[in-house]
């Protein structure tokens, strides 16, 4: 188990954001892993904070487990198979510091797309591109997901044109990340990332991501939820500057 207090430092608020984006602040985790990775290795990172995403998705899919739209997954979940293997074929022959810049460089995108997606209502006319198409957005998703756990963009851009009633989208979306996260078991075991430390230490963290899941339910209707996702997003990008610039140099 690991006890450097500095990783404690930064996995504290780090599993607390991916609670809260379990919780209802939809987005907010992306930012979790950028700041582990300040602490230890990004693939370390990733596989630390794994078991903890797949604890909390249990509860996403059990609630909305009815409202699925098969057809969307069907054609996204093998696309996203091809982009962990993709991810995973990267984090395996490049250094840390190429994973910590490629970390640096979605943590940018995904928070500069959230804060255009902020000011940009999404088309209301369903997509008008076929089905296949979805095949490439669940790679892409699929690849940053294996990388820095930050598939959403890449799945909202193809899903929320299309659309979809509150609960499907719900739905939808919280089995595509679950059955994502799983998949990306088998690669972060080749990795060898499941170590008795690192496991030990998600053990350790998942009372507190759990708490923070149950208190986004809570907070999620109080908050003035338009300012604290534009200080994420900008903070998002300011971190990923800093890894791409730590990579870097």
């Amino acid at each position: 188990m690991i006890t450097d207090w500095h990783f404690y430092a930064l996995a504290v608020p780090a599993v607390i954001l991916l609670g809260l984006s379990k919780g209802g602040f939809a987005g907010m985790g992306a930012l979790s892993l950028p700041l582990l990775a300040f602490a230890v290795d990004p693939v370390r990172a990733a596989a630390i904070t794994l078991p903890i995403l797949i604890a909390q998705d249990v509860v996403g899919v059990w609630a909305f487990r009815r409202t699925v739209d098969w057809r969307l997954l069907g054609w996204m979940l093998p696309g996203s198979m091809l982009g962990i293997a993709l991810g995973y074929g990267f984090a395996a022959s490049v250094s840390s510091a190429a994973v910590m810049g490629m970390v640096g460089a979605i943590s940018i995108l995904f928070g500069a797309y959230r804060l255009w997606a902020a000011s940009h209502a999404a088309p209301r006319d369903p997509a008008r591109w076929p089905d296949w198409i979805g095949s490439l957005f669940g790679i892409a998703s699929g690849f940053t997901s294996q990388i820095a756990h930050a598939g959403q963009p890449p799945f909202q851009l193809w899903v929320l044109p299309r659309n979809l009633p509150r609960d499907l989208l719900v739905g939808t979306t919280a089995l595509f990340f679950a059955a994502t996260n799983w998949i990306k078991v088998p690669a972060y075991w080749a990795l060898g990332q499941f170590t008795p430390a690192n496991v030990m230490t998600s053990a350790a963290l998942l009372p507190l991501a759990l708490v923070s899941t149950v208190a986004g339910v809570r907070l999620v209707r109080r908050v003035d939820a338009a300012r604290f996702y534009t200080a994420i997003h900008v903070l998002m990008i300011l971190v990923g500057i800093a890894l791409v610039a730590e990579a870097a140099f």
